[in-house]
């Protein structure tokens, strides 16, 4: 198809446009789940008395469902259908949310793990499941672009996320009072005193779960009710083994989930850090937190310009002129040293913004459809690999200093590797798609 022909085409179909809309809505819910839960680490470590590091196993509960569960979902896709994989999905998504009703009666700290483990197994089915659904819909040649412009939606869900976390679960834990010098008096209560501001705030914790396990109800049973299209390979089955030997012998494919492995740490580092790089410059962490979310919007505009822009560009040469973006963003993050730096380490966010469905797109846009699912499921596997470099970052930071330049800044240096890896990987696939086209 020539390209004047591919940019008149509508990125869905009218036919797909009532399952493209509940299957988009989807992103927005587990970007939600994605972004409340991060700032539970701190509060969990305050209201249960734990260390950091075992407070840390809330993330390690979290991207430890995307682990166990993608490859299980590939399979049952595979088996089944992409309607049977979302509402197996959802339902686990909902089992998790309501298992923090008694988790904060038991007031087990373990339980609540295991309630984000056996969420995180529902997320870890719908973002195997949605992103391949929505690529199927419609034209292979727009598939990029219609898979940027749904999970253009998933940040809406993440800053739903992050604002009630921000404005309504942390201003209503009582854990966190803190004396005139600005120290958390919790640990300095009696037993019984502790006790009940624990009840208050677990159920303070436990309630936005309850709330967004009710809403993934609701949609479990709008989509159990809509006929979805059957766009999901129906030919004859081949085994895992064939499908395995196929993927490991397609480069650009391979090459993908390690591109996808080292965006996701990069952006996990990226939006971690700014508070430890805004409190470095003086800045409260309430007003850092205003930089994340400034990021966040960022992130979520230049998702819906970059999905316009793949009308005139390929996705793979705007991921490597992004790529070039995010990589001088965090040139800037490492060298400047005063408010300048925060400001080019918030800007990183606007090139990060097509990254990951850009990377997605490509990777699998040359895979039998017989692969799909199980092609799907390591590069959603491939967002555990986003566990392995922060805590790296973040031993670097501990050093106060590296150098003559301060540590927090330095640390930025792993960030800077991963997006020159994602460069590479948008030009050598432009170039690829070039000479095959000559």
């Amino acid at each position: 198809m020539t390209n004047a022909k591919a940019d008149k085409m509508p990125i869905v179909s009218k036919k797909y446009l009532v399952p493209f809309i509940l299957i988009t809505a989807l992103f927005a819910l587990w970007g939600f789940a994605n972004d409340i839960t991060n700032p539970m680490v701190a509060a969990f470590q305050t209201v249960m008395e734990l260390s950091a590091t075992k407070a840390s196993m809330v993330q390690f509960a979290f991207y430890g469902g995307y682990a166990t569960m993608a490859l299980p979902a590939a399979l049952f896709i595979r088996r089944f259908s992409y309607k049977s994989g979302i509402l197996l999905g959802l339902a686990l998504y909902a089992l998790g949310a309501f298992l923090f009703i008694p988790a904060a009666s038991y007031q087990q700290f373990s339980f609540f793990c295991l309630s984000l483990y056996i969420l995180t197994f529902g997320l870890a089915f719908l973002e195997t499941t949605a992103n391949p659904f929505i690529l199927s819909l419609g034209a292979k040649s727009t598939a990029t672009r219609r898979l940027n412009f749904a999970q253009a939606f998933n940040p809406i869900g993440s800053l739903s996320g992050m604002a009630v976390a921000s404005l309504i679960v942390l201003p209503q834990l009582i854990s966190d009072t803190r004396d005139a010098s600005g120290a958390i008096i919790f640990g300095s209560l009696d037993a019984a005193e502790k006790a009940e501001i624990r009840v208050h705030d677990l159920a303070v914790i436990r309630d936005p779960y309850v709330a967004i396990g009710l809403v993934v109800l609701i949609m479990f049973v709008v989509i159990a009710l809509t006929k979805m299209p059957r766009t999901d390979h129906s030919g004859p089955k081949v085994t895992v083994r064939e499908t395995m030997h196929r993927l490991i012998a397609n480069k650009e494919y391979a090459f993908g989930v390690l591109t996808q492995m080292f965006y996701v740490a990069a952006q996990i580092m990226v939006w971690t850090f700014i508070i430890q790089y805004a409190d470095r410059l003086g800045i409260n962490k309430a007003t850092a937190q205003n930089y994340n979310i400034l990021a966040m919007c960022m992130f979520l505009c230049c998702r819906f310009i970059g999905t316009y822009l793949m009308k005139y560009t390929g996705a793979p040469r705007l991921l490597a002129i992004f790529g070039i973006g995010a990589t001088m963003g965090t040139v800037g993050a490492i060298f400047f040293t005063s408010i300048a730096g925060l400001y080019c380490l918030v800007a990183i966010s606007a090139f990060m913004s097509i990254m990951f469905p850009s990377i997605y797109g490509i990777a699998l846009e040359e895979v039998d459809e017989r692969d799909t699912s199980i092609g799907a499921a390591f590069l959603v596997m491939a967002i555990v690999g986003g566990a392995l470099m922060p805590p790296l970052q973040g031993m670097i930071i501990d050093l106060g200093t590296v150098g003559i330049m301060p540590a927090v800044n330095a640390s930025f240096m792993l960030p800077l590797i991963c997006f020159i890896v994602v460069t590479i990987y948008g030009f050598s696939t432009a170039r690829r798609i070039r000479t095959s086209a000559d």
